[in-house]
């Protein structure tokens, strides 16, 4: 049942999905082809996520998502997103470190800093501004497809000077409608008392959506949302990253570490890789075959090779989780799509990324990851014949636990039609190839619960909670101490208008009496 009910939702978004497009073809397309980008337009009839992506934001009303499509890409016309590269912005952007993405949050998401004191309002460099924010994102988007942003708004030592309505708007709507499912949370750093008003402003040009992603935090209560190793020290963490500009802040990928230690040079850990696997490969055969058959004739030892490989393969490969999603790239099909999945157990410390090579030539790869310490990869840098597939295995090692935070890096780039590629060549291969012809894919890594952990969490909820209801409700109290204050001007008004209403009844009454008397 709960099979056939999954089916049916599946048909009802592929439907959704088909309409909306039609429906954007023949409203929208057809009566103004010079609106878009044509490339914008040929992704939406190409990516189904993306569609899903809008029709999700705006709760599968077919007709408010049309209009959410039309807006997004005007605007990425407008801003020719598509074309919009670091040397068309200017540098002193870049230099001023106000923007930039950095770290991850307890759930993995990428940050993206706002520094607040840094932001001067100027009606001059607001366009140039707008299109950083929008190069940040595009280049998020483009590397990270479908992974949402934790922003954080850092109003540390700000005040009204740097608050600049128009920007902050113009943010909102970037996640609002631009870049639909992209806001994981938006977290806010030590507001100062005197932008409260402004922030009551801006909390109406967020939906209901946007608006239970808002988390108003201080020193003492960050560390709910953003481990200490991704925060600076200011904020109570222990990174000491600095900004700097050039060049360009980006992941930190790197090649893992090899069997024997830290590697000198990539190149030179390439082909220790290479040894050792071969190494590990041919003794695991060996003593294997040592232990269960007498020695072969020569006439045989072709073959027992062969067999030894393949006896080696399955060492290799044992206890590794098999992937059962694809992500289907221009040279090479890659599964998982997303994730590597991690556990606490022996038996869930090794993933299988599996290549498929959709080309017509030979493919050459290479994985790196955000923490060579702890991985370990077999191959890490090799190539992949026409139509055929590799193995890769990665494995935790020593002792080290998976962090949704870890990232991978797989890299592929074709090459010319050849009988395959020894790692010397490789090497030689990757310093030569062109960075416009090499195609990147990122997986991230997701733990598993263990049942202890998942029974904990049971136990541990209550407070998770309270944090959270402590959250919102010192948002309901500067809320009402906004709105006490008011009513206590207003209140004070209408004493003093009292007062006055008083003086004058006294004064008629008075004048009244003295009419009286004298009559």
């Amino acid at each position: 049942m709960a099979e056939a009910g999954q089916a049916e939702s599946e048909q009802d978004l592929e439907s959704k999905i088909e309409e909306t497009r039609q429906r954007f073809k023949s409203e929208y397309v057809e009566e103004s082809k010079d609106k878009y980008d044509s490339r914008d337009v040929e992704r939406l009839f190409k990516d189904d996520a993306l569609v899903e992506g809008y029709l999700t934001w705006r709760n599968f009303v077919v007709e408010d998502t049309l209009k959410m499509i039309d807006e997004s890409l005007q605007w990425r016309k407008e801003f020719n997103l598509n074309d919009l590269t670091e040397s068309s912005i200017p540098r002193w952007m870049f230099e001023s470190g106000a923007v930039y993405l950095h770290g991850y949050d307890k759930e993995g998401n990428k940050l993206f800093w706002f520094r607040v004191k840094l932001h001067v309002k100027d009606a001059k460099s607001i366009l140039d501004k707008k299109r950083y924010v929008a190069f940040w994102l595009e280049r998020y988007a483009k590397r990270e497809p479908g992974m949402p942003l934790t922003v954080v708004f850092d109003m540390s030592e700000s005040g009204l000077s740097n608050i600049d309505m128009d920007f902050v708007k113009y943010i909102i709507n970037c996640f609002k409608v631009y870049y639909p499912k992209f806001l994981s949370k938006m977290i806010m750093y030590e507001m100062p008392w005197i932008m409260n008003a402004a922030w009551k402003i801006v909390k109406t040009w967020l939906g209901p959506e946007a608006i239970s992603k808002l988390k108003f935090v201080t020193k003492s209560d960050i560390q709910t949302y953003v481990g200490p190793e991704h925060l600076p020290p200011y904020m109570g963490g222990t990174d000491e990253f600095k900004y700097s500009y050039p060049p360009l802040l980006d992941d930190d990928f790197q090649s893992p570490i090899c069997e024997n230690g830290p590697i000198v040079s990539e190149d030179e850990s390439d082909i220790k890789d290479t040894e050792s696997e071969s190494k590990e490969t041919l003794e695991s055969s060996f003593n294997a075959d040592q232990s269960i058959k007498p020695k072969k004739v020569n006439f045989l030892e072709d073959s027992q090779k062969s067999d030894d490989l393949e006896r080696g393969e399955s060492v290799r490969l044992r206890g590794a989780r098999k992937p059962t999603t694809t992500f289907k790239g221009t040279l090479l099909h890659i599964s998982p799509s997303e994730e590597l999945r991690f556990g606490a157990k022996e038996s869930e410390k090794k993933c299988l990324i599996i290549l498929n090579n959709v080309t017509k030539n030979h493919v050459a790869f290479k994985v790196r990851t955000t923490a060579p310490e702890k991985y370990r990869v077999k191959p890490s840098n090799s190539s992949c014949e026409p139509g055929a597939s590799v193995d890769i295995v990665v494995s935790l090692h020593g002792g080290f636990q998976a962090s949704p935070q870890d990232r991978f890096l797989v890299m592929a780039a074709e090459m010319e039609s050849s009988a395959g590629a020894a790692v010397p060549e490789l090497a030689q291969f990757w310093k030569e190839v062109s960075k416009a012809k090499v195609m990147e894919h990122r997986l991230r890594c997701h733990v598993l619960e263990t049942p202890k952990s998942i029974l904990n969490n049971s136990f541990e909820s209550p407070s998770v909670t309270a944090t959270n209801d402590h959250q919102d409700l010192q948002s309901m109290l500067m809320n009402m101490m906004v709105s006490n204050s008011r009513l206590e001007q207003k209140l004070e008004s209408c004493l003093w208008m009292q007062k006055v209403l008083l003086g004058l009844l006294s004064f008629l009454l008075a004048l009244t009496a003295y009419s009286l008397w004298t009559s």
